[in-house]
């Protein structure tokens, strides 16, 4: 039972440790080959893990050889655009000015009714305004509509808006976080002060406190979920 729970706190870690240096990227939606890559590693993991007899090293050799050549591809893939091309696609073109392109459907074995749902999840649901719908190398599709049929901005109208800046979790489930406290310039002596305003003794019965750069204060109070 020992062996076992070893064993499996060592594939645990070396797969940890190899999806966090291929990147975020890779935790993401992912291309081709990465999708190949985390497929094999999942399953290279598992054996060592089912069956004792199999060396640990049998299990690991493969794991870090695909991530070798992982990190080869992805380095050789940014500098050469015919071989990125080569292992990725590019990018097609789905709908251009309001037009299905049923070849590129067919090429990309993408059917009308996962088109429309894909469309629908982005809030364009008239073909007519959609300018492009480009289906991207990692799978996602980007619909883009026609200038006119985009939501007014504060830009469009000439608004001035100001600039509230990124907001910084003071508190957090009740926790308070000390540096981004000091990092807003501000002292326990004025976070107990905002608490009081808000009728709330001590940060426990906080479950998060923000504040932005415009000094604006975000606050949400932790609720009894017993009662639910």
């Amino acid at each position: 039972m020992a062996i076992v729970f070893i064993r499996t706190l060592i594939v645990y870690a070396a797969l940890l440790l190899t999806m966090r240096l291929l990147g975020k990227r890779q935790l993401g939606e992912m291309e081709l080959s990465e999708f190949v890559v985390a497929a094999l590693i999942a399953d290279l993991a598992a054996h060592p893990l089912q069956d004792i007899g199999i060396p640990m090293m049998n299990g690991l050799i493969p794991i870090i050889t695909l991530f070798c050549c992982e990190v080869l591809i992805a380095g050789f893939s940014m500098k050469h655009i015919r071989l990125r091309t080569l292992l990725f696609g590019k990018p097609s073109i789905l709908i251009s000015h309001g037009k299905i392109n049923q070849r590129e459907l067919w090429k990309n074995r993408f059917t009308l009714d996962e088109l429309m749902q894909e469309m629908r999840s982005q809030g364009a649901m008239d073909i007519s305004k959609v300018e492009y719908a480009i289906l991207e190398t990692d799978g996602r599709l980007n619909v883009m509509l026609y200038p006119s049929e985009m939501p007014a901005t504060a830009a469009l109208l000439k608004l001035p808006v100001p600039d509230e800046g990124y907001p910084v979790i003071l508190i957090s489930d009740g926790r308070i976080l000390e540096d981004n406290l000091r990092r807003c310039g501000k002292d326990r002596a004025w976070l107990e002060k905002q608490l009081k305003d808000y009728s709330v003794k001590n940060a426990g019965e906080v479950f998060l406190m923000m504040l932005n750069g415009a000094g604006q204060i975000y606050f949400a109070g932790k609720e009894d979920l017993r009662e639910a």
